[in-house]
C-alpha cells in the first residue's frame, strides 16, 4: 500500500468533507510531510497520538479560512512505479508560486522554494495548491 497517496489522499477528503480533523497512521515520512504542510499554513496544526493497541497515530487540525478550506488541491507526483526526479534549475513553480511542490532532497523534506535556496534538486513527491 502507498501510504504517501493514503496521507494525500485523506488530507483532501478531509478537506472536501469540512471535517476539521483526519486521522492516519504514523510513519516518519507522513510526518515529515505533515510538518512540511503545517510550515506553509495549509493545516492548522498536528500531534502524534498513541492508540490503545501501541499503534501511533497523526491527528491533523484542518485550516479554514472563514468557510473556505485553505487548501485547494494536492496531488501526488512521483508514485512507486514512475518516480519523478528534478534538478534546482527545473524544478516546478506550482501555479507561479503560489502553491508548493514538496521535494524529498539529501537534506530532508522541503517545499521547492527551499530547495531552490539551498541549490538542491531531488524527488518530487506531491504540488500542494
Amino acid at each position: 500500500m502507498d501510504t504517501l497517496s493514503d496521507l494525500l489522499i485523506r488530507i483532501k477528503n478531509g478537506y472536501m468533507a469540512r471535517k476539521k480533523m483526519v486521522l492516519i497512521p504514523h510513519s516518519k515520512m507522513n510526518e515529515a510531510i505533515t510538518v512540511v504542510l503545517e510550515k506553509n499554513n495549509y493545516i492548522e496544526k498536528y500531534q502524534v497520538k498513541t492508540t490503545e493497541k501501541g499503534f501511533k497515530d497523526l491527528e491533523i487540525m484542518l485550516k479554514y479560512d472563514g468557510s473556505e478550506p485553505v487548501l485547494t488541491d494536492i496531488k501526488r507526483v512521483s508514485k512507486p512505479g514512475l518516480r519523478i526526479y528534478s534538478r534546482t534549475n527545473k524544478l516546478p513553480r506550482v501555479l507561479s508560486g503560489l502553491g508548493i511542490a514538496i521535494v524529498s532532497t539529501s537534506q530532508g523534506l522541503m517545499t521547492d522554494k527551499e530547495a531552490r535556496k539551498k541549490g538542491v534538486g531531488g524527488e518530487l513527491i506531491a504540488r500542494v495548491w
